[in-house]
């Protein structure tokens, strides 16, 4: 009977964890006077271990094309997975960007990344964590989403007056990442959704992260598989060419096989980038 007990206790703490969410906004900006927001509404949910036994924090950023969020295999199960190693991490189901609903799309997403990593380091304070990283781990479209926060730190784009140092990650994780808007090697649905579908020269710039990246980009670890047919691992080499021009730590882990969109889980080969990338980050500089 007590061991019963304990497993129901056991599986309640999951659970529990599971459904802390964290309010983002009081208000949530840049939204239109019409807007229903109901099942696109900003949501950020924290898994802290029993036993914190490592100073890096991970917000994660689920992928989907920027029409849906792969929250389970690209959010939660990563989650839950740091914590099994003693990681705090924290996903965010951000705003998917459609101009139904707010002002500017193009900035929905990147708002909601800004505000998580606020909240999160302010969260965390009451954690005691000594000396703690806060980093950003994304897939697919939430690698882009990642890569933005990773490179645009120097705008604020809520607008509360935050430095470059309150809003800059410390590192990435890009997973299978979108990171440029150029035509060939983009994700075309990415980029419709976001800045689509009339595309202009100055947003294609803006929001080709390759092209955003200076000696104050933090270092990443990127993954990506050659035969990824929806997202061209051309992204991930655009982004640590332009890490390498400026010296900043990356590793990129490749695949031969693998597609896109396997998560931490790639069926096709053995290797565990997963493991890989947190031994990497508990050896580089940050």
């Amino acid at each position: 009977m007590k061991l019963h007990l304990t497993l129901i206790m056991t599986l309640l703490y999951g659970f529990l964890q599971a459904q802390d969410k964290i309010a983002l906004y009081s208000v949530i900006p840049n939204l239109k006077d019409t807007a229903n927001i109901e099942k696109n509404t900003p949501e950020l949910y924290s898994y802290i271990p029993q036993e914190i036994k490592h100073s890096k924090i991970f917000l994660i950023l689920p992928g989907g094309g920027y029409t849906h969020h792969a929250m389970d295999h690209e959010g939660h199960q990563v989650a839950k997975r740091l914590n099994e190693q003693g990681y705090c991490a924290f996903v965010l189901k951000y705003r998917l960007p459609t101009s139904k609903q707010q002002i500017d799309k193009r900035i929905a997403p990147i708002e909601d990344a800004q505000r998580a990593l606020i909240v999160v380091k302010e969260y965390v304070k009451g954690l005691k964590i000594k000396k703690p990283k806060f980093g950003v781990l994304g897939f697919s479209a939430g690698g882009h989403l990642a890569s933005t926060l990773s490179t645009h730190f120097a705008s604020d784009y809520n607008h509360q007056n935050l430095s470059s140092k309150d809003l800059r990650p410390d590192f990435s994780v890009l997973v299978y990442p979108v990171i440029s808007m150029e035509d060939g090697v983009t994700h075309n649905g990415s980029k419709t959704n976001l800045i689509g579908p009339d595309f202009q020269p100055e947003d294609v710039i803006r929001f080709s992260n390759e092209k955003n990246i200076n000696k104050k980009t933090p270092p990443a670890y990127l993954i990506h598989a050659k035969d990824d047919k929806a997202v061209p691992i051309e992204n991930s080499l655009r982004y640590q060419n332009e890490l390498n021009k400026y010296k900043i730590p990356n590793y990129l882990f490749v695949y031969e096989k693998g597609g896109h969109g396997f998560g931490m889980n790639n069926k096709q080969e053995p290797l565990d980038w997963f493991e890989n990338m947190l031994e990497w980050l508990e050896n580089v500089k940050l």
